[in-house]
């Protein structure tokens, strides 16, 4: 018997909407739902590699408790029962000496987190984190800043664009798959691209310009962009005067950084600059400028991110056709939400552990700050915090200073870890708990926002191979066994799904054609009129009195980044379509794509240094020391070297790729306690290493 099942690809953060068939209960076929138009059959190598995923048996199959010192790899199989009585056993005296608010989980985030902040919520705790301190928060922060609404408050319209400037967002490699196609249907359209990034990626092939900016000059290279635009009226007047305050200071503030300026700090000729504003005034307001999916990378990017913002609004490019708009969601279309179910727990009342919204008045709660929580850890200030769940998140690869972090996770008395594979943070818990791919697992229902909101539902395909459980049933147990089980009435997923639909009028049937609702045929667009944003005077703010009021000036003058010391180059990091932030280098089929990650090296400094293509090379900073084949290639500045992300794992367990490549993180030694001081976001591109020939 062959049959069709509609669900939510879980092989990176992105999540898109797939088709499985199954024969038989096996799955057999995956591509995108043809449902959705913007996806269609579409599907990039991770989905395609999920089947290879779930038949690994290099991952974890079975509940595992540690039994010699953290990260030794000495585990032992235990039932479901075991594992949770032992994490109840230890969670219990942690909560009755301590409170709830001693234990934080943190995850990737996205639109499942729902169930696991309510989990947390109801032992006590407000310390829910997600990945983003070494992602977005930079971005959504800038965002806050200038339009009083969040990165995620924005969409683009690439098919419609006129003109699409990417800073460093390799949409090509770091992909969303409908992101792309509609990326590829603007540049058909004759949209130009404008690509701005230390390293030339596979997105800057697809780019009309692409500027090999000197590192750490992102800010430098807006802020004369945005002096040539001021300052020939290369903006929307008319949108600015309804919508935007501070432009007065705003000038006087740019006076100084001319594109003559600008071009001697990054290294971009100043008649480019010139040349690239007056086709933004050609394109605009039909232009979108990309403030960035991951602007964790200098001390400054917070501002470069909002110097984007800024742009944006001057171009007039929001909610507009082929520049930004804003995701729609249910109310939009008419309609009542999806119940959340962290609304089924008392609200929690406690000082967050990392500091967000008290100490640091300026970071949202939501996401809240990894670093700052692991500096809680280390300190016991505000409040000692002594269990930790990390669920499907890797901090050792994610964040710096992999060597500090240990040295800081291994003060607490419980880590669980809650994980398809064996990450190299799940490798240092006390508990694995193995959860199902996602071929295998039901999720709770997501809301879907766009030009046509809607839900999605990622649903079963087939039984789990091993002895693992899916997310919801997890945490459901364990509540029930920390005697939280009243807030969490559900016996099935179904029960959970009619829950979440409730005030909806639909039913979970109502998914089985498709996979997904939309509760709009018709794009919504707001009226560019009567746009409201999220800021205190309700305007689009370039200098903004309440951020001020925290410490956090609008608009500081520029400081120049650091030059490499003598021999030195600064360390850059990146991505392939074929991965995703280290989940995959041992996949069976995505390890034979791509094993190993290189050094790349300009051809002036391999010469200087008589390093050829090819040749062992030996990357250091301090102590910390490995080695790497070269590529020395025009295609990275002569500043850095790049290599990319998630390779070097040291969890022998993963035969294919234990000891390939080398890992970027290490590298970074100190950095766990440097961020961008406004932003929040880890300085990720601000250490420097050596190299030299092996």
């Amino acid at each position: 018997m062959t049959e069709t099942k509609y669900s939510i690809c879980g092989m990176c953060a992105v999540r898109c909407p797939v088709s499985v068939q199954v024969q038989d209960g096996r799955p057999v076929w995956i591509e995108g739902n043809t449902h959705d138009g913007g996806m269609g059959r579409s599907l990039c190598a991770k989905g395609g590699a999920a089947f290879a995923q779930r038949e690994d048996r290099q991952r974890p199959a079975a509940p595992l408790l540690r039994r010699g010192q953290r990260g030794a790899g000495e585990w032992r199989e235990v039932s479901w029962d075991e594992a949770f009585d032992y994490i109840v056993s230890r969670l219990q005296p942690i909560i009755a000496e301590h409170g709830g608010r001693s234990i934080v989980l943190s995850d990737r985030g996205g639109p499942f987190a729902d169930l696991r902040q309510a989990f947390l919520k109801s032992l006590g705790s407000p310390n829910y984190i997600n990945h983003d301190c070494t992602c977005g928060r930079n971005v959504h922060h800038a965002s806050k800043s200038v339009y009083g609404m969040g990165r995620k408050d924005f969409a683009y319209d690439y098919e419609n664009s006129r003109h699409i400037v990417l800073f460093g967002r390799n949409i090509t490699e770091s992909l969303k798959v409908k992101e792309v196609k509609s990326f590829l249907k603007g540049i058909k359209n004759g949209a130009r691209v404008t690509y701005i990034d230390p390293r030339a990626s596979v997105t800057a092939g697809k780019a009309s310009r692409y500027w090999q900016v000197r590192p750490g000059t992102d800010y430098a290279l807006l802020l004369g962009i945005a002096h040539c635009i001021v300052g020939n009226g290369y903006y929307d007047r008319e949108f600015v005067a309804r919508y935007v305050n501070g432009l007065a200071e705003f000038k006087n503030f740019l006076a100084p950084y001319t594109p003559e300026w600008a071009a001697g700090e990054c290294g971009i000729a100043a008649a480019e600059i010139e040349a690239f504003c007056r086709e933004l005034n050609e394109d605009r307001p039909k232009v979108i400028i990309h403030p960035g999916w991951m602007l964790s990378r200098y001390r400054d990017s917070f501002y470069a991110s909002r110097m984007i913002h800024i742009l944006n609004a001057l171009l007039g490019s929001i909610e507009q056709p082929g520049g930004l708009f804003y995701p729609k969601g249910p109310k939009d279309a008419g309609k009542s939400g999806l119940r959340s179910l962290a609304s089924l727990v008392p609200a929690v009342n406690e000082e967050r552990a990392d500091g967000c919204g008290s100490r640091y008045p300026q970071w949202d709660k939501g996401a809240g700050m990894l670093q700052t929580a692991l500096e809680a850890i280390d300190t016991g200030l505000p409040y000692p915090v002594k269990a930790y769940f990390v669920h499907r998140h890797n901090p050792f690869i994610a964040m710096p200073d992999t060597r500090e972090q240990r040295r800081i996770l291994d003060r607490l008395d419980l880590i669980v870890a809650v994980d398809v594979n064996f990450s190299e943070t799940a490798w240092f818990a006390d508990v694995i708990l193995p959860e199902s791919t996602f071929l295998e697992r039901d999720s709770i229902l997501r809301t879907e926002k766009g030009l046509k909101p809607g839900f999605g539902r990622r649903q079963q395909c087939a039984k789990p191979l091993n002895n693992t459980k899916a997310g919801w049933e997890i945490y459901l147990e364990l509540a029930k066994r920390l005697g939280k089980g009243e807030y969490f009435p559900f016996k099935s997923i179904e029960d959970i799904w009619l829950y979440q639909l409730q005030d909806t009028g639909l039913t979970n049937a109502d998914f089985d054609a498709k996979g997904f609702v939309k509760l709009s045929d018709k794009a919504i667009w707001y009226d560019r009129d009567q746009l409201k944003f999220g800021t205190e005077s309700g305007k689009i703010e370039l200098v903004n009195p309440k951020w001020e009021a925290m410490g956090v000036p609008s608009l500081p003058p520029y400081a120049a980044p650091a030059a490499p010391p003598p021999g030195s180059f600064r360390l850059l990091f990146g991505r392939t379509g074929y991965q995703a932030h280290g989940q995959h280098q041992n996949n069976p089929i995505l390890c034979d794509l791509l094993d190993v990650n290189r050094l790349w090296i300009h051809p002036v400094a391999a010469n200087r240094l008589g390093i050829k293509d090819g040749d062992l090379v030996i990357v250091a900073n301090g102590d910390q020391q490995g080695k790497i084949a070269a590529y020395v290639t025009d295609r990275i500045h002569p500043e850095a070297v790049f290599m990319l992300h998630g390779f070097g794992t040291d969890v022998p367990v993963k035969k294919r790729s234990f000891g390939k490549g080398l890992a970027d993180q290490v590298f970074m030694q100190g950095k766990l306690k440097e961020w961008d001081q406004a932003g929040g976001g880890l300085n990720l591109a601000e250490s420097f290493v050596t190299v030299t020939r092996a």
